[in-house]
């Protein structure tokens, strides 16, 4: 078999090397009973490394390519210029050329050929490269084809398919290219088909794009297609589309756009039977990849040809479920404040620490919660929870009850959303919780003795010995999380603040009367966090020569220099004080593997640097009276507006009673995820331990490989040194996938993500909707941060980002106002935002997109929208 060219019959899925992803699947194709493909070969990479290789200003070329980045798109545009000339001047080898024409002269030179380009990174599970390099159609004759086969080769380095690389972090010296030729099919209709629904991701509903003449029209985008969706046998949706326009082969070569007739332009493309034909064919070819597919047809003289067929990357993967049955799925990272995805050790510790079980997909956890949506009552409870946790949520579970998702749900006249624990709640109520503020300082002081004990204990432990001892200190991690009492704590809070905010609505028109209420309350440590970081800065504003210093110093060993300028003694001391206190948190904190403060302090010097900016001394102390003074103040005049009421005395003695149990206990939310990364830390600062002397025995090649690990494959490697290497490549590849994807708040057994909606009442037309979650109207300068290392702040800015955890706190001084696409009334972000009086609207669906850096904003946190200016 030649090196050079290989007929599709010679070609599956093991030659992707040699042929690229296109020609792979469809040697792929070829081999699958009852599908048609029409005939073709491939030009292989051999062909095209040759080339590159007998033309050696291409190597320097490429070299240079290498060190652009997206935004030299100049540079870029010109040297991928320069490479394309270069390949298509090049002369083709004689022995390449014969074979062409040999294989050629075997299908009869005189047809017409589709010239394709595919490469080694295209049509792959986890990169399309869909449309980066060129299609040549109607190409006729032995002369024009190898022409042709020369301009797919430039193609390689078009200005779009290299941005795409730079992208997809693919080198462009290691992405090879090979040539499809293939004999043209003309159609009477063609179009794309995919075997998932492309919009909701549901794998159940496979939808087709069909328009008259050849699919290039679809892809060029010059004719509205028309849009069939299938499932199982039945046709559930159509849209017939106004195709003015098609595209036809000419017969002297090449391609030409045609208006199609009046009767044709409201025709349906295909015919009933033909769409179920086609959806047969779907489901063969779907099963044969075992991965859903995005396929492009053609139909010619009542037979359908298949031209291609590709995976659809864009798919979230399906939480896997331990039954042929529908399950409704929730993802855990909405709800903890935490979307990237989680490390293999740091899922399997997560996992083990929390309660019920868990369903990975994309690097992420799910919970099922298709029984709790079954039931009434615990449909009704999770409805609540989850309107508190995170609307968005909510309002897709509200729309799977009303499709009627799970078989059992019962009760259908009953209205879901009726259900509301606290709207009636007396304040007597309460007693069933919890009264004293002195269990506050209670449940503290325990979490923190048996923090000690942890350390006192782990001291000494190494081996399988540390791993066990680990496994068998959770439990008592999970019982401090889990402690009852500061279930109740966590409840009556969230009781007294729901019924403050309803009852002053009835009684006094009042909206959101809690937001100021809870500011400067006691007992919040991450907002202590965010004070005490202020005072930091304070302890280093004397210092111009250090401030100077810690501008440009990127070390992790800065603390150690310090000493050496004047005052770097007290600088240091202030900043271990700190740590010491605070620097087991760090971004995305519920993965142990996420590197701590700690680990790395230079992560807070921007944050110290802006505060020394933008603040004078003893501002920690001033917003935190403040923030006292304006709850204390709003406290009275709300009680001296209730005298004013009909019954006004007792309704000042049921509001003052809750408003006391607000300030007691509505800054402990923030203590238990404290007492778990601390916990958490103890355990790593354990495990990197035992990490370098895997490192030393040879088990591991770095330290930080364990965090591909789970706990139980980490015992093994401890108690054996032995491990397949291949494991830790595999995984940290699979990482970066799960890097690139999106997870969804709502997905089902089906694959489909159910989105949710806000009312839009009382919102601007032009407005993005979100939760109000703390109170005000401001405007300012919109600051985009997706990392919490690349703040730059000014007072007066406003906060834009995906999610907040306690360790964006310290940032939270520095603005003025609040935005984030994933939260609730009592996630992170809004209990802080509260507590320092910041205005706030959370759950914001793309946030971060529709807003851009920079952007003057009108941000209202009263009702929950932000209107760009």
């Amino acid at each position: 078999m030649s090196s050079y060219v290989l007929g599709f019959k010679d070609i599956d899925k093991t030659k992707i090397m040699s042929v690229g992803g296109k020609g792979a699947n469809l040697g792929e194709l070829s081999r699958i009973e009852g599908i048609r493909v029409p005939e073709g070969f491939c030009v292989s990479t051999e062909a095209f490394k040759r080339i590159i290789g007998e033309t050696p200003s291409i190597k320097e070329l490429l070299d240079r390519l290498s060190l652009l980045k997206l935004e030299d798109r100049d540079k870029i545009n010109k040297i991928s210029a320069e490479i394309r000339r270069l390949i298509e001047d090049a002369v083709i080898p004689e022995e390449i050329e014969e074979e062409i024409t040999s294989i050629l002269l075997s299908f009869r030179e005189k047809n017409a050929y589709a010239v394709r380009s595919s490469a080694t990174a295209e049509d792959l599970p986890t990169a399309s490269f869909a449309g980066q390099q060129d299609t040549y159609l109607n190409i006729m004759g032995k002369d024009s084809i190898i022409k042709h086969i020369s301009k797919c080769w430039a193609s390689l380095f078009t200005e779009r398919a290299v941005i795409y690389r730079i992208q997809n972090g693919f080198d462009h010296s290691k992405v090879y290219l090979s040539v499809v030729v293939q004999k043209m099919v003309f159609p009477q209709a063609a179009g794309i088909l995919f075997t998932a629904d492309p919009v909701t991701s549901n794998r159940k509903i496979l939808s087709i794009d069909a328009s008259f003449g050849l699919g290039e029209a679809l892809v060029s985008g010059i004719v509205n297609a028309d849009n069939y969706k299938v499932q199982d046998g039945k046709i559930i949706h159509k849209n017939i589309s106004n195709k003015k326009m098609a595209v036809y082969s000419s017969k002297d070569g090449g391609i030409f756009v045609q208006e199609t007739t009046p009767e044709q332009q409201n025709k349906q493309a295909l015919t009933d039977d033909q769409i179920l034909q086609l959806e047969n064919i779907g489901r063969i070819i779907e099963e044969h990849f075992d991965y859903p597919q995005d396929i492009e047809w053609c139909l010619a003289d009542e037979t359908f040809y298949i031209i291609q067929s590709r995976p659809i990357t864009t798919l979230y993967p399906i939480p896997e479920a331990t039954t042929n049955e529908k399950h409704v799925y929730l993802s855990v990272g909405h709800q903890q404040m935490m979307t990237d995805p989680l490390k293999p050790l740091g899922m399997s510790l997560f996992y083990l620490t929390s309660f019920g079980p868990k369903y990975k997909a994309g690097g992420r956890l799910f919970v099922d919660v298709t029984q709790i949506l079954a039931s009434p009552d615990t449909r009704d409870a999770l409805l609540n929870s989850m309107g508190q946790h995170d609307p968005l949520m909510k309002d897709a579970l509200m729309t799977i009850i009303k499709q009627d998702f799970t078989k059992s749900l019962t009760d259908e006249k009953k209205e879901v959303s009726s259900v509301n624990n606290n709207k009636d709640r007396l304040p007597e109520d309460f007693h069933s919780q919890v009264d004293d503020p002195k269990i506050v300082q209670e449940l503290i002081k325990n979490s923190q003795s048996s923090l000690e004990e942890l350390k006192q204990n782990i001291h000494n432990k190494s081996g399988v010995e540390l791993i066990d001892f680990i496994l068998e200190d959770i439990p008592k991690l999970k019982k401090i999380i889990f402690d009852p009492k500061s279930s109740a704590v966590l409840m009556t809070a969230l009781d007294a603040l729901t019924w403050i905010n309803e009852k002053m609505y009835d009684w006094l028109g009042e909206k959101n009367a809690a937001d100021i209420l809870s500011q400067s309350v006691p007992n919040n440590i991450t907002a202590e966090m965010g004070l005490s970081i202020l005072d930091v800065a304070d302890v280093i504003r004397p210092y111009p020569e250090i401030i100077d210093y810690l501008k440009h110093e990127k070390d992790n060993e800065f603390l150690e220099k310090i000493v050496k300028f004047d005052g770097g003694q007290n600088v240091r001391d202030a900043i271990y004080d700190f740590l010491s206190k605070y620097g087991m948190r760090c971004a995305g904190e519920i993965d142990i593997t996420n590197t701590r403060w700690n680990e790395k302090p230079a992560i807070l010097l921007p944050m110290i640097l802006n505060n020394i900016k933008n603040f004078e001394p003893d501002e920690s102390k001033r917003k935190f009276e403040q923030g006292r003074h304006d709850a204390l103040k709003k406290e009275q005049e709300l009680l001296d507006r209730l005298k004013q009421l009909p019954d006004g005395a007792q309704k000042v003695k049921e509001t003052k009673r809750v408003i006391d149990i607000l300030r007691n206990f509505t800054g402990f939310r923030e203590y238990p995820k404290y007492s778990i990364v601390s916990r958490y830390f103890v355990y790593k600062q354990a495990l990197m331990k035992e990490a370098e002397q895997l490192v030393i025995s040879g088990a591991i090649n770095d330290k930080e490989d364990i965090y591909y690990l789970t706990f139980e494959e980490l015992r093994e490697v401890v108690g054996t040194n032995k491990l397949d290497y291949q494991i830790i490549i595999n995984r940290k590849e699979e990482y970066k996938l799960y890097e690139k994807l999106t997870p969804p708040r709502v997905i089902t057994s089906d694959g489909e993500i159910v989105a949710g909606e806000y009312k839009r009442e009382n919102i601007p037309d032009d407005a993005i909707a979100g939760l109000s979650v703390s109170s005000g109207v401001i405007e300012g300068r919109a600051r985009v941060i997706l990392n919490m290392e690349d703040a730059n702040l000014v007072e007066g800015d406003i906060l834009v980002t995906r999610f907040t955890d306690p360790s964006w706190t310290p940032l939270f001084v520095a603005v003025k106002g609040l935005v984030t696409e994933v939260g609730g009334l009592m996630t992170h972000g809004a209990v802080i935002a509260r507590e320092y009086g910041l205005p706030a609207v959370v759950g914001v669906e793309n946030a971060t997109k529709l807003i851009k850096d920079g952007q003057h904003i009108r941000l209202n946190g009263t009702v929950g929208y932000i209107e760009i200016l």
